[in-house]
């Protein structure tokens, strides 16, 4: 289904910066999702500032429709906690095709890892994965990722995109 789907951002250049600090100037980004260019969904990140954290909260919606039948579906909600540049804590409620799906995630200071109760993974997973959101420009340098539906551990596929020809 990735192939299907086009993700437009028009960001300023602040977007392919490195932390959370980068973003405290924002309230929100933005973006469209798009399939045989038609806008099929949205997906929306909003930024507060909240003493020491800093608060990211997601709202994803699409659907992919082939030959008028619903073929798949997001509706997912989520937000990330961060301390400086240190994610503390994830929390996501996602149905993929009207199937629930979930993520509770906090950061074990003792341990130094991430503690992960998911829908599709449970255990532990090293603080240099990231919650797998086009937000963070840091999605584009790591190895590894935690998916935002599930939860579970993933290698990171650097795609390179492509402007379509018309």
């Amino acid at each position: 289904m990735r192939k299907f789907l086009v993700i437009l951002l028009v960001l300023s250049p602040l977007f392919l910066q490195a932390h959370t600090d980068h973003y405290k100037n924002y309230s929100n980004i933005e973006m469209e999702i798009f399939k045989d260019d038609e806008k099929i969904g949205e997906s929306i990140f909003t930024f507060k500032k909240d003493e020491n954290k800093f608060i990211v909260k997601n709202t994803t919606n699409f659907e992919v429709k082939l030959l008028g039948v619903t073929v798949f579906s997001i509706n997912s909600r989520g937000t990330e906690e961060y301390i400086g540049d240190q994610l503390i804590s994830f929390n996501s409620e996602t149905f993929q095709n009207n199937k629930r799906k979930y993520v509770n995630l906090i950061f074990d200071e003792k341990k130094e890892k991430f503690i992960i109760d998911g829908s599709s993974y449970k255990g532990e997973a090293d603080r240099e994965n990231i919650i797998g959101h086009w937000w963070n420009h840091r999605i584009l340098q790591t190895e590894t990722q935690i998916s935002p539906l599930s939860g579970s551990v993933k290698k990171t596929k650097h795609r390179i995109f492509r402007k379509r020809k018309n």
